[in-house]
């Protein structure tokens, strides 16, 4: 068997397999990935109030993947940091990602002054969701001033906690963006989130599937653009990078890291083919190595730009 362990920003994992935040709804429920035997877990977006979501139905698969409008359903802060309190000290066997969501500055601020202290291996800033406007006027992380500027803000307080930053593809640069970011001092850039907002539209009902009308793409037709955005911001920062978006098999899982990813969200195809989807891809990956010759996933990490 080959070793398929790898070490993000000092941290080690197991494996290079994340469970993406939002794939799972409930903290106590995220278990379940770890029993799958993902690398890292990404819990659920905390925002600074608790959140309904979008009207339903939220969810729609369709032929090449999966539309959402989820909404950033969940508890708040105040109930959700208890929550994570409680994860955090019954699972201490693999890195756990705590995400963040907020529209200013401020509430990122106390999002994080709320987490810091429960010492958890990272904290993500979803600077990327599709359906929500922040105090800029546009999606949170699409222009690098806004971007910069809150990660810049966070890690005064941080401390020791790592943080990554979660982008959007639905800008011009995000090479741009991640460089803003490094700059700001963030520790590792996640890409990427949904693409989108994009509609699929009942021909019998005559009206959009999702209650919310339009929501984020996922699935296999995206994974081009989380190659293309990998591999761009693999250009422009020396910080790891977390890709994500559309890997289903590990021909896709070699793909994103020749691109520069040296961990990989798997979150889509966990609904398409349930969680055993993480044992499939290490069989694929390790068959992989074994007949390429390769002992270290570091091999892979970048390869795409050598030639």
């Amino acid at each position: 068997m080959y070793d398929l362990s790898v070490k993000f920003c000092g941290v080690g994992f197991g494996n290079p397999f994340i469970l993406p935040s939002g794939i799972i709804t409930e903290i106590p429920e995220h278990k379940k990935a770890i029993e799958a035997g993902v690398g890292g877990v990404t819990l659920k977006s905390l925002t600074y109030e608790r959140r309904e979501g979008n009207p339903l139905p939220r969810i729609w698969k369709y032929d090449c993947g999966m539309i959402n409008s989820v909404g950033l359903r969940n508890a708040g802060i105040e109930k959700g940091s208890q929550e994570i309190a409680k994860f955090l000290s019954e699972h201490k066997e693999i890195p756990i990602i705590v995400s963040l969501f907020a529209t200013k500055i401020k509430e990122f601020l106390y999002l994080v002054e709320k987490i810091v202290p429960l010492n958890p291996s990272f904290i993500e800033l979803n600077l990327s969701c599709p359906n929500v406007d922040d105090e800029f006027g546009k999606s949170l992380g699409m222009e690098k001033g806004a971007a910069g500027e809150i990660v810049k803000s966070v890690k005064k307080i941080s401390g020791k906690v790592p943080i990554l930053a979660k982008l959007s593809p639905n800008v011009n640069d995000i090479a741009d963006i991640a460089r803003s970011c490094e700059e700001a001092g963030v520790d590792g850039i996640v890409a990427i989130n949904t693409v989108g907002p994009g509609m699929i539209i009942d021909i019998n009902k005559k009206k959009p599937v999702l209650g919310a009308k339009k929501g984020g793409v996922s699935g296999p037709g995206i994974l081009p653009v989380t190659v293309r955005c990998v591999y761009e911001i693999y250009e422009a920062v020396k910080i790891p990078i977390i890709g994500m978006g559309g890997i289903t098999k590990w021909q896709d899982v070699v793909e994103a890291m020749m691109a520069g990813a040296t961990l990989v969200g798997v979150g889509t195809a966990s609904y398409s083919k349930g969680m055993k989807v993480y044992e499939d891809l290490k069989l694929g990956l390790q068959a992989y190595m074994g007949k390429e010759g390769i002992k270290n996933l570091k091999e892979l990490v970048g390869a795409g730009h050598k030639n």
